[in-house]
């Protein structure tokens, strides 16, 4: 007969609710400061589980307009449940994150997938689809998910924290902001920016601190959204996944957030942490390090795009080695491609793969991008007859009808 003896559970150290808005919530920051203190405390080698809200912080909804994604507010993203300090952890160690689990809420098994504006939030290719407001709810059941929005389609999602990492010391956040500043001042008019500056507009610490710290936390704090020495915005590092951050504060510091189960959604992790002393002279750490999962989803038969550094969906401008522009275009061929068959978002949720195939032939950096054929439910290989584009539905659109 089962007892409760010995019978401990693992420990929730952050709490959220992810129907309520991040910015009335406590245990949550969007900003990196190493002067934000942590909400809580474990042991190495404890398991202990965080609760997160979306990345947004709760704006957008599960309906059937995209008005949300049109209006959303990117000066309050992307939301972070922690710090939480490993005891002991100190400067120049290495902190071990295990990934145990990852999990959507109970109450919420649905995400979403968004395209945003050219002027707000545009992402890879908005120039190229001078982008509009779109979105796609999925929802979870089990390891799959599916979309009213994106029929056809059913797949294995790769759960993962799109955000994770350890705070910067007040010198790594003076240079970030330095090197991101001159960035910035030497592309001023790029549509999309190139970097984001820090923004007091927006800036949330829910922790009770002093004014003054909150001031200086929102003047100077480094935008959450793209990946630095510390971690970041890293992607899929899934369950079982195991990372080792370098250590820049006491107690390390360790946040989390922008959950995936389809692009950014709320949900719960599963952690257990310890310190290899001294870590970042034993290996020489500029940035982190991961071991993969080995326990994502497998899907053998796959379709793969190539891609060159030859903008052929744009001028014909031949660049030199540039992975960048090789990766546009073999997810440009992808998508062209899907939409010969009736699609019109999928690559941002599905599990695809892309590999750079090389960047020592000059003039040209290849990169493939490889869609798994065991997501569809209908045949997508060429055949003599073409291509069938069928009807597939509409993701969510404006409320205009702009797309």
């Amino acid at each position: 007969m089962a007892t409760r003896a010995n019978s401990v559970p693992h420990r929730t150290v952050i709490e959220v609710d992810p129907f309520v808005p991040a910015d009335q919530q406590k245990g949550i920051h969007n900003r990196w400061h190493p002067d934000i203190p942590a909400c809580a405390t474990v042991k190495p080698g404890e398991v202990f589980t965080v609760q997160c809200v979306d990345w947004t912080g709760a704006q957008i909804g599960n309906n059937d307009c995209s008005d949300d994604i049109k209006n959303v507010d990117l000066s309050k993203i992307h939301n972070l449940s922690g710090p939480v300090a490993i005891e002991g952890a100190e400067p120049g160690d290495c902190l071990v994150v295990d990934i145990l689990d990852v999990r959507p809420f109970d109450k919420m098994p649905w995400g979403y997938t968004g395209i945003f504006e050219l002027d707000n939030g545009g992402g890879l290719f908005a120039r190229e689809f001078n982008s509009r407001a779109a979105k796609a709810i999925w929802d979870f059941k089990g390891v799959y998910a599916t979309s009213r929005h994106v029929p056809g389609v059913k797949f294995a999602g790769v759960s993962h924290p799109g955000l994770i990492g350890t705070a910067p010391s007040a010198e790594l956040l003076a240079t970030w902001n330095k090197r991101e500043g001159e960035l910035i001042a030497a592309h001023q008019n790029s549509v999309p920016p190139v970097a984001f500056p820090p923004e007091p507009r927006g800036a949330y610490v829910g922790q009770d601190i002093s004014d003054e710290v909150r001031e200086k936390v929102a003047r100077e704090g480094a935008r959450t959204v793209p990946p630095r020495e510390h971690g970041g915005n890293c992607d899929n590092l899934s369950k079982g996944s195991r990372c080792y951050f370098p250590v820049y504060v006491k107690g390390a510091n360790l946040s989390v957030g922008d959950l995936h189960f389809s692009q950014g959604d709320a949900g719960i992790i599963t952690f257990s942490c310890s310190i290899i002393k001294n870590g970042v002279e034993k290996f020489a750490m500029k940035q982190p390090m991961f071991l993969p999962s080995p326990v994502d989803p497998l899907y053998s038969a796959k379709l793969i795009f190539e891609g060159i550094s030859v903008d052929v969906h744009g001028d014909g401008k031949q660049y030199n080695m540039d992975a960048t522009v090789a990766f546009k275009q073999a997810t440009l061929n992808a998508i062209a491609y899907l939409m010969k068959l009736g699609y019109n978002l999928l690559l941002s949720a599905a599990p695809v793969e892309s590999h750079v195939g090389a960047i020592v032939d000059s003039p040209n950096a290849c990169v493939t991008m490889a869609l798994p054929l065991g997501i569809f439910e209908f045949d997508i290989l060429p055949q003599d007859e073409g291509l069938t584009k069928r009807d597939l539905g509409q993701c969510a659109i404006r409320s205009d009808g702009v797309v």
